[in-house]
């Protein structure tokens, strides 16, 4: 029976990548020097990581943040994996310290979502909850790329993956 995964993973090496570009940059633009601004990536164990970004200011934060998202473009890494919604915190001084957790698995609402928008599309496939990944199978390779179609469009917000379609 013919089936593949539905992820979300980001290519880590690819975000470490990035990350180490935009600090090479950060050490040699003449409007960081003196200044406390960088970028981190940091492992929170459990597979969880973040970025960590650092300013003088909102404006200096937001030069940092604009420097990153630039790399991560153009190393081919999709910026919804990055979670902005955190407000960025005052530490001593001017300091600011805005940290970004790097998206990776699905949660359980969202994979609910997932199941039941396959549920509703009368496509002849089944979509069943694995952990942090959502399986769909079913009869035909036709209705799997099908499938694959619908959870691109109703799924916008999150760059999902797709791996191991087995026949």
């Amino acid at each position: 029976m013919p089936s593949f995964d539905t992820v979300l993973e980001p290519d880590l090496v690819e975000v470490r990548n990035a990350v180490d570009q935009a600090s090479r940059e950060i050490g040699t633009r003449f409007d960081f020097k003196g200044s406390g601004a960088k970028v981190e990536l940091v492992d929170q164990g459990g597979g969880k990581r973040q970025l960590v970004l650092w300013g003088d200011s909102d404006f200096q934060l937001g030069q940092v943040k604009d420097l990153l998202l630039g790399r991560m473009a153009k190393r081919g890494v999709d910026v919804r994996f990055l979670d902005f919604s955190a407000k960025p915190q005052k530490m001593g001084g001017d300091r600011l310290r805005h940290e970004v957790p790097v998206v990776a698995g699905i949660d359980a609402a969202t994979a609910k979502r997932i199941q039941s928008a396959v549920k509703g599309s009368k496509l002849k496939v089944q979509a069943a909850i694995q952990g942090e990944t959502v399986r769909i199978s079913g009869t035909k390779r036709d209705d799997l790329q099908a499938a694959i179609a619908l959870l691109r469009k109703e799924v916008a917000e999150l760059p999902l993956g797709f791996e191991n379609f087995r026949d």
